[in-house]
């Protein structure tokens, strides 16, 4: 936005006054002693500049320092994984870390991307911001769209089921459903009010509750949170991947839309009046006298009548 600054004439004598016309409010604004009227901001003084230097080597001599201390062969865990491994409920190592050993860090990491897509959710209500339509595609794009599609879908499921044995999980599951999402969003076939918002919420959440859920067998049954029994662990973290993959293959779909593409509540489609960003956006207000002028009178000017003279 491009700030034009105007010298301003007082009318009580005092010097001239600089002030910035912002062209989308249309009104004047008192700069402060010192400031830039082109907007552009000042250079970093040389104190700022000093600190600045100083934390980074800082910094950068304790990463230095810590990479060196470290010991020639890790120690690990990959003895205490393999004997755990028959009891974990799959035959790969990593399932059974991200799932079972490492439960909380998996639960946190789910919890996060849900976190990040309501911050967009809230963001995105208090704006004003039109979205622009999906850019339109050619013929060839779109029926490759179509063509690769139900592959997407089949190598979702594969990189799911595998996990148990092979790399792969929820994580790469979900991964490849939202590039199939933003595929469709891109050919314009999923649209806006795609689904309601009954079924983007629990698309949403179905994945930390199945997992915080599941967590909770192994605390009722007399042990910890996210303590798997091993008996039905196999089940259990099928269960989790499932949900999983597509809470996480929605939320990226959602991160990439920057919003909801559920349709709005009956309560909600009613049209309600957003607030303004900047005061000057703001109609003005109506007082009853402005509201209904007077109208003047037709004819000749009216006089108010007058009381008469009292007699002696």
């Amino acid at each position: 936005m491009n700030r034009q600054p105007s010298l301003v004439p007082s009318t009580t004598g005092a010097p001239a006054v600089e002030r910035t016309i912002d062209p989308t409010r249309g009104a004047p604004r008192r700069l402060p002693p010192g400031a830039d009227p082109t907007g552009e901001g000042r250079a970093p003084s040389l104190l700022v500049r000093i600190l600045t230097v100083v934390g980074v080597a800082t910094f950068g001599a304790l990463l230095a320092s810590a990479i060196v201390s470290l010991p020639p062969t890790a120690p690990g865990l990959l003895h205490q994984v393999r004997e755990q491994l028959p009891n974990s409920g799959t035959k790969s190592m990593v399932t059974a870390v991200l799932i079972n050993f490492r439960g909380y860090d998996t639960l946190l990491e789910l919890t996060v991307l849900l976190i990040a897509v309501l911050g967009v959710f809230v963001i995105r209500q208090g704006s004003r911001v039109v979205e622009p339509p999906p850019p339109s595609l050619g013929p060839l794009a779109l029926e490759f769209i179509r063509v690769l599609a139900p592959f997407l879908v089949i190598f979702s499921g594969y990189f799911l089921w595998a996990g148990g044995e092979h790399p792969g999980g929820a994580f790469q599951a979900g991964a490849i459903l939202g590039a199939l999402g933003i595929l469709l969003r891109l050919g314009g076939v999923l649209l806006d009010r795609a689904w309601s918002e009954r079924t983007e919420r629990l698309g949403l959440t179905i994945g930390v509750f199945t997992f915080a859920a599941t967590g909770l067998v192994g605390l009722a049954g007399g042990g910890t949170f996210l303590t798997f029994p091993p008996a039905q662990a196999s089940r259990m973290i099928l269960l989790i991947e499932a949900t999983g993959t597509l809470t996480i293959g929605l939320i990226l779909v959602l991160l990439f839309v920057g919003g909801s593409l559920a349709r709005p509540s009956p309560e909600k489609s009613a049209a309600t009046p957003v607030a303004p960003v900047f005061a000057a956006d703001a109609a003005p207000a109506v007082t009853p006298a402005a509201a209904a002028p007077a109208t003047p009178p037709a004819g000749p000017a009216a006089t108010s009548p007058s009381l008469p003279e009292a007699e002696p």
